[in-house]
């Protein structure tokens, strides 16, 4: 892991069109600006762990061909 020291309003840079801004420093809480493509999605991490479990269980899930057919006739 990288380990960096910012202030307010200084910044790093992820490959060629990412950048981070530490926009302050408030007690225990950062605030961060991230600039970047609108193509990369951008996540929190415990949001982005939940979406990876839900996909997880979707693609465990079997459905039956009578209910594929359903889908196809709405």
């Amino acid at each position: 892991m990288l380990v960096l020291s910012r202030r307010s309003n200084e910044s790093i840079i992820l490959g060629h069109h990412i950048e981070i801004v530490v926009l302050g420093v408030e007690g225990d809480n950062v605030k961060l600006g991230i600039r970047a493509p609108k193509e990369v999605d951008i996540y929190r991490k415990e949001i982005y762990d939940t979406i990876q479990a839900e996909n997880l269980a979707a693609s465990k899930k079997t459905i039956s061909l009578d209910d594929v057919s359903k889908l196809f006739k709405k």
